[in-house]
Parts: structure tokens; sequence; C-alpha cells
């Protein structure tokens, strides 16, 4: 099975939700950080708007926040025709690399202030989303850490034929017998 590209650009944006609050916050001018509280009595005086570019900020916050929602369920959403046995498993890291560089990138100059460098970096991100669709790496995402999802790699059998493969598990793969379906190059398993 292959992801359409919709929903492998959904779950490959959704794993920016942490670039899109570290560049939220930096779209915060340091002055509103020492406002005092809003005072419910003089509600007309509170200022809720504290982003310098709040389309910007508020847009990329979303997009990316509605994207894992999304991602999670379209996880939920496989169909698992495909029985297999794991005979031995071993926990492998994520590959994060690949997410590193856009969080140091936005440390270094990136802010919606200058519309020039977002529109490279949406370049970037578009150029990373081919690569990662193309060489079947969008199951690879670290933001499914967060919720409990983890990469193994196995030694399976399906069909009676034993193969090694990654697998993409919600929670701790051991031996045993696991409904499956093949994604790209990864294997996703459910049950146990």
């Amino acid at each position: 099975m292959q992801f359409r590209i919709f929903s492998a650009f959904v779950i490959f944006i959704g794993s920016y939700l942490p670039l899109a609050l570290i560049l939220a916050v930096q779209d915060i001018p340091f002055s509103w950080w020492g406002r005092s509280f809003c005072d419910i009595s003089k509600m007309s005086e509170c200022y809720f708007n504290s982003f310098s570019n709040p389309y910007l900020s508020i847009a990329f916050l979303l997009i990316t926040f509605v994207s894992v929602i999304l991602s999670n369920i379209s996880l939920k959403k496989i169909s698992f025709p495909f029985e297999a046995r794991v005979k031995k498993t071993k926990a492998i890291p994520n590959d994060i690399i690949n997410y590193v560089f856009p969080y140091v990138v936005s440390f270094m100059g990136i802010s919606y202030e200058y519309p020039e460098k977002l529109l490279g970096f949406a370049v970037f991100l578009i150029w990373m989303f081919a690569i990662t669709y193309k060489s079947g790496q969008i199951i690879m995402n670290p933001l499914l850490l967060m919720f409990g999802w983890k990469l193994y790699e196995a030694e399976i059998e399906i069909n009676g034929n034993e193969r090694s493969v990654r697998v993409l598990y919600k929670g701790n793969l051991i031996p045993g017998d696991y409904s499956v379906q093949t994604i790209q190059d990864c294997y996703v398993a459910r049950g146990g």
C-alpha cells in the first residue's frame, strides 16, 4: 500500500508542529511578556493578540495541529488484511535528522517578518516532502513517538515466508501473532 499524496503530506506537515510552536513564540514581541495579566473587570483594556504576524503564526499552528490529529485518525483507519508472526524484534531509532535541520534553521533567522525567507523555507519543506515521500520514509515521523508509536526491525513470517522488515507498532512489539499492513517499505502492525 502506498500513501495517497494528500495523506502523506498531512503526516509529513504534522511532524512540524514543534517548529510551528517555536516560530509562534519567536513572533511574540519581548515587550508583550512584560504585560500584566488581563483584569476581567477591565476587558476592554485587554490585549489578546500577542503575535507580530498573527495570520501566519496562527495559520501555521492550526495547519500543523490539525495535521497531527488527522495523522492519528489516518493511522487508526488503516485496514490490516494480512496475518504475520513476529519472531524477533529490535527497536531502531527513528530517523530524525530530516526534522532536526528545520528546527535549527528556525533559530538562524527564519521569522514571519521576512516573506522571502519564509518562501525559501516553504520550498525547502516541499523538497523535503518530495524526498521523504519518494524514498518511502513518510512513516518515519518522529512526532509519532509522542503518541506511543515505535519503529522496529523484525524477523517476521507471512504465508510461510520469512523476511526481515521494519515494523511500526503502537507500544512494545514482542514476538507473537499480529495483523499487518504494508505502507511503502514498512509494515504497520496491530494486535498481539
